[in-house]
């Protein structure tokens, strides 16, 4: 299939949400309230989603959309020829808040279940990045240079960088001794969090990242970016499904190495 269209109206929708939530960065009227399951939520995040959901509904009208804050128009993922579009406003939204510019919009089309065509876009740091099968993966610099990504090709744990997010969600889900573990191998550890960490490793900048409490809307967009990067993205536990809250996210080479010692954590070589 030819994703060029497809890439180029995300890529469309990347631009119209730049707009709307870059002019509320750095809002002093910014309204911010915290949804049911305890996380916030700008006036941002829901204007942004507001104008990407008209934009498909007049354009793509017989697509279908899950969004973060507004749920579904149609959820196709498991239906024959379904194309549903996956939206996270602004994923980042603490940082958003706060004045960390380190969050973005995250844009996805999944084709009977799979996503193929992702867009981050981070219009605080400058930065963007897509991909699709058959285009590959690329980024535009905040110079404007754009160029193709692809992971590095690092094989051995000591000379691997880890990114993990939260340490409170490692704990909170009992395996907070096996990332331990993990960072004891690795050269290098941070906390990059977010879309960023996946960002980095599909240019080659870090090989490991894994992070827990996802929705399918944290995931979507960064599926294509990492496998047309040349790396790999799974649940920890196995096949990545619509389902899945906890990722692991390598440059491949050592995908199965890390799932190891991230699901039997009595393995000491």
């Amino acid at each position: 299939m030819d994703f060029q269209e497809d890439l180029d109206f995300a890529l469309h929708l990347a631009d119209l949400a730049d707009q709307i939530s870059l002019d509320r960065f750095y809002s002093l009227d910014l309204h911010i309230e915290t949804k049911p399951d305890k996380t916030p939520v700008t006036d941002a995040d829901r204007s942004v989603e507001a104008a990407l959901k008209a934009e498909l509904l007049k354009l793509r009208p017989n697509d279908s959309l899950i969004g973060e804050e507004y749920g579904s128009t149609g959820d196709n993922l498991h239906g024959a020829g379904s194309r549903t579009w996956i939206i996270d406003p602004i994923d980042g939204t603490a940082n958003f808040m706060r004045g960390v510019p380190v969050w973005a919009t995250l844009i996805a089309l999944a084709v009977d279940g799979k996503p193929v065509v992702g867009v981050v876009s981070a219009p605080a740091m400058g930065r963007r990045w897509w991909a699709a099968p058959g285009i590959g993966a690329h980024t535009k610099h905040i110079d404007g240079r754009i160029v193709p990504i692809q992971v590095s090709k690092i094989a051995e744990l000591e000379h691997a960088s880890l990114s993990y997010n939260s340490l409170k969600l490692w704990d909170e889900i009992n395996m907070l001794d096996e990332l331990m573990q993990l960072t004891r191998k690795v050269w290098r550890t941070r906390a990059y969090g977010d879309f960023w960490a996946y960002m980095l490793l599909a240019e080659g900048a870090l090989e490991i990242t894994t992070e827990h409490n996802l929705a399918i809307y944290d995931i979507a967009a960064l599926v294509p970016i990492v496998e047309q990067s040349g790396g790999q993205i799974t649940d920890i536990n196995g096949a990545l499904t619509t389902s899945s809250s906890s990722v692991l996210a390598t440059n491949g080479v050592i995908h199965s190495t890390v799932s190891e010692l991230l699901n039997h954590p009595n393995i000491r070589n």
